[in-house]
């Protein structure tokens, strides 16, 4: 089947650093979550670990001051999960609010917040 409805990309604003394991299978979660609500998901975080090193300072720098805030200005929306952003999380809100970007909240179960 096709579906050739129109969905905007939309930036996965989540935590990685810490309990990488649980903070990556939650991203999934969150992909998910946005793509079955007419969207396509981008989530660096999933990606650029897969072939960065996140300890190499120089390459941290490349993927979070470069890639990321690239990527986060071709997205029409911000969407943030869970009630505690790390430092990275804060600097891509604060971006998208500089860029006048939608900004969705979300828990950690997927539902909207005020």
């Amino acid at each position: 089947m096709t579906n050739k409805e129109y969905r905007p990309l939309v930036y996965i604003c989540s935590k990685y650093r810490g309990d990488i394991k649980t903070n990556v299978e939650n991203a999934r979660k969150y992909c998910r979550f946005a793509l079955d609500n007419m969207t396509i998901p981008i989530a660096p975080h999933l990606l650029y670990p897969q072939f960065m090193n996140d300890a190499d300072p120089n390459e941290r720098y490349l993927a979070v001051h470069t890639i990321n805030y690239v990527l986060l200005g071709k997205c029409r929306e911000l969407w943030v999960f869970g009630k505690e952003f790390s430092d990275g999380m804060q600097r891509e809100i604060d971006i998208a609010k500089r860029r006048k970007m939608k900004i969705r909240y979300f828990s950690e179960e997927m539902e909207e917040q005020a």
